[in-house]
């Protein structure tokens, strides 16, 4: 379920130096954030978390997840590549899930590690702070970049309804509205967490068993079906 050209052409696509540029800023900044604070308010748990929460899992995760999950294959699908790539005797869903892989690991390199350094430099991950937002950080990005994979087979303009989700739904509405938080892949993320800090500084309103569930119900869902549609885009080519 894995294949070394399509992986290699997808690290190309999501690496570009334009795309990289992008998707390092987000990153960069955090780590910024943190260095100040850490100079002028010194080490704090609360700011820690806050910071963490507000600009790490609730905006700079869910937006790498669009740049990384819709980057592996929209560009492909808007400017006709795609036929290509689909003409070469590799299974579809191994094309799918080749292309999760990759914008999992780099989700990782953009959000994950920036999540871990700046949360060691804002309170030194005491009561496993800055651990505890780097797993949120990791299992959100499986199930970011297999959503918005599967929004990038589904339509042209993946980006902008995925950064509208991003920003009003996950950033905003998640963290504001209690009846979305439920449906919330921060939410989710953080109930994993609260699991792994216990200290109780970070609190989710969705139980751990039921988050579990739906991040892997979202990642394994969304991966089956753009498999389906890229099936369906080949059959719609051939025609």
């Amino acid at each position: 379920m894995y294949d070394p050209t399509v992986a290699r052409l997808t690290y190309r696509a999501l690496l570009g130096r334009r795309r990289a540029l992008i998707l390092g800023v987000l990153p960069l900044l955090l780590i910024l954030i943190a260095v100040l604070l850490r100079v002028f308010v010194g080490a704090d748990d609360d700011v820690a978390d806050t910071v963490l929460l507000g600009f790490g899992l609730a905006t700079m995760v869910p937006i790498v997840g669009v740049i990384a999950g819709s980057g592996a294959i929209g560009p492909e699908i808007e400017d006709g590549s795609v036929v290509y790539l689909l003409a070469k005797p590799v299974p579809r869903p191994t094309i799918i899930v080749t292309k999760l892989i990759v914008a999992i690991a780099v989700t990782m390199v953009f959000a994950e590690v920036p999540t871990l350094v700046a949360g060691l430099i804002l309170n030194g991950n005491s009561q496993q702070i800055a651990v505890a937002y780097t797993v949120a950080a990791l299992v959100a990005s499986v199930a970011y970049a297999a959503l918005f994979l599967l929004l990038g087979t589904l339509t042209r303009h993946s980006v902008v309804i995925g950064l509208v989700y991003a920003l009003v739904w996950e950033a905003l509405l998640g963290t504001f509205v209690t009846g979305a938080r439920t449906l919330s892949v921060q939410q989710w993320a953080l109930a994993v967490a609260e699991k792994v800090s216990q200290s109780g500084k970070i609190t989710s309103d969705v139980g751990l068993p039921t988050a579990v569930v739906l991040l892997a119900a979202v990642a394994v869902g969304a991966t089956w079906y753009a498999g389906q549609k890229l099936r369906t885009l080949r059959l719609a080519t051939e025609e």
